[in-house]
């Protein structure tokens, strides 16, 4: 299915919303929660982001899907966003797996995992280690499996700390717009003020992704699984994204006119990326 930005949005949510927060002490890590004002049998949702985001980057997708009945629950992986701050330096990947898996903890075995960018591949090895009900991976980051190899000398290039012109997003809003023509102009100030206000991720996690990530696909094989791509994505191709739905053996649904953050954020096209969401959740009764 491709879809154009233009599409008609859906309709506002039915159902009244209300905002909360769960905090893990332990782990100095802060979810923010969106729920439906009555309680509802549909699985909650654990939505995980990726470098240099947070929670506030599935702010659509929360409100979409606390109006339609489901519990959502945004982490904010350690020195991100309202999580506690600590030395980037001190963070890698696979304690970002173990924020990941603390959620996953406290949300219980019926929890549907949602990862975009390093967050999906954060979402496949927690997913490894505990049970699910469903996982769906965004514009993810590969596993070393099928990821193709990366020349050594830009790993070594990695700093030990990184920041936005890393990914791209240090240069002129406009033309970050005209690079990604799915958001709005307004999309693209936000990301990027968002993204400095912590603005230095773990180059050590970021290494550790691009010399390839092993991940056991068959401990997912009774998960129902939802891979989505985008045709504008420059983080993670649309061909990388289908060839991990087929190695995942999982449903794939390609947005070709959706941007790497456009799948998530984009005021324009979130919602056709949310109505496929929900239309495989709905398949699946979860």
């Amino acid at each position: 299915m491709t879809s154009s930005p233009d599409a008609t949005l859906p309709p506002p949510p039915s159902r009244p919303v209300r905002k909360d927060e769960i905090e893990l002490h332990e782990r100095g890590l802060y979810i923010e929660s969106w729920l439906p004002e009555r309680r509802s049998r549909r699985k909650p949702l654990l939505l995980v982001h990726g470098e240099l985001a947070g929670s506030w980057a599935w702010e659509r997708f929360l409100g979409y899907f606390a109006g339609r009945g489901w519990e959502g629950h945004a982490l904010n992986l350690r020195n991100h966003h309202w999580s506690q701050t600590a030395d980037p330096a001190d963070l890698s990947f696979e304690s970002f797996v173990d924020d990941v898996g603390a959620a996953m903890d406290r949300l219980g075995p019926n929890v549907v995992a949602i990862g975009h960018g390093m967050g999906g591949l954060l979402v496949l090895k927690a997913a490894e280690r505990r049970q699910v009900s469903g996982v769906i991976l965004i514009g993810s980051e590969l596993p070393g499996d099928i990821r193709d190899a990366t020349p050594p000398h830009l790993i070594r290039d990695v700093p030990e700390l990184f920041g936005p012109s890393l990914l791209g997003w240090a240069t002129l809003a406009e033309k970050l717009q005209r690079d990604h023509r799915d958001l709005t102009l307004a999309d693209v100030l936000r990301i990027q003020h968002l993204m400095g206000q912590k603005p230095h991720e773990s180059g050590r996690a970021r290494r550790t992704m691009l010399r390839g990530v092993r991940v056991d696909a068959s401990r997912l094989a009774e998960v129902p699984r939802l891979v989505i791509g985008g045709g504008f994505d420059r983080s993670v191709s649309l061909e990388e994204s289908e060839r991990l739905a087929i190695w995942l053996d999982a449903e794939f649904e390609p947005f070709g006119a959706h941007s790497h953050y456009g799948l998530i954020l984009g005021e324009e096209g979130f919602g056709q990326v949310a109505e496929s969401i929900r239309g495989f959740l709905e398949a699946h009764r979860l």
